[in-house]
């Protein structure tokens, strides 16, 4: 079972009850904390704790010229479609953010990938690099025909994020006909309707990612 805690600050005692509730067979991981927020939780819990970094262990061979500068969550997306996938060429999209692009060669290579601004993003970026335009919130249903400047901005943004989606995928496919695409990240409901590719929608993706590490280091 998959759970999730947010805290605006960091509050030692109810991180040891969340412990308590869900208790720690083998270790935390952690991708995203600074080194003081890592040293103080470290001093606290009786269980070991990794420090997911690129110079981790990792269940797969990284091939990328600046290692130090890549997102953790893109090698934990990597990292689950190795361990789901396994001998499988596969093209992980997260859909946040900023949405990524990241392909594992089947011989278990991560090999690169893009980045592009997210949907919330482009929406930020309208409505603030012009005058007129406001900031639209987003919509389950979106029409191809924007018949008001808000359904306009909704159609540009999400169709037209979507056929860059359908049109990376593409480019893929004529480069590695024999492909798995997994789609995750918070907006991947919201384009799993409009992709004309098929996809495999996986919400926890990054999550069994970041266990994969936990239980090879484990």
């Amino acid at each position: 079972m998959l759970d999730s805690a947010t805290y605006d600050h960091f509050d030692t005692s109810q991180f040891l009850k969340w412990c308590d509730k869900y208790p720690v067979e083998k270790g935390i991981i952690s991708s995203v904390v600074g080194d003081e927020l890592f040293l103080e939780i470290k001093k606290i819990v009786p269980f070991p704790i990794v420090y997911f970094n690129h110079r981790s262990q990792l269940p797969f061979v990284l091939n990328y010229s600046t290692p130090e500068t890549i997102g953790i969550d893109r090698l934990a997306l990597a990292s689950a479609a190795v361990g789901s996938f396994p001998g499988v060429n596969c093209l992980v999209i997260d859909a946040g953010t900023c949405i990524t692009y990241d392909f594992i060669s089947s011989e278990g290579v991560y090999q690169g990938g893009a980045i592009s601004p997210g949907l919330q993003m482009k929406l930020k970026a309208l409505n603030t690099c012009t005058a007129k335009l406001p900031l639209v919130k987003l919509k389950d249903k979106v029409n191809l025909i924007g018949k008001s400047t808000a359904d306009s901005i909704l159609s540009g943004v999400v169709l037209g994020t979507c056929a860059e989606m359908d049109g990376t995928i593409n480019a893929y496919k004529m480069r590695f006909p024999e492909m798995k695409i997994i789609l995750t990240g918070g907006d991947a409901p919201l384009f799993a309707g409009y992709l004309k590719n098929s996809i495999f929608a996986a919400p926890e993706f990054l999550l069994t990612g970041l266990n994969n590490i936990l239980e090879k280091h484990a």
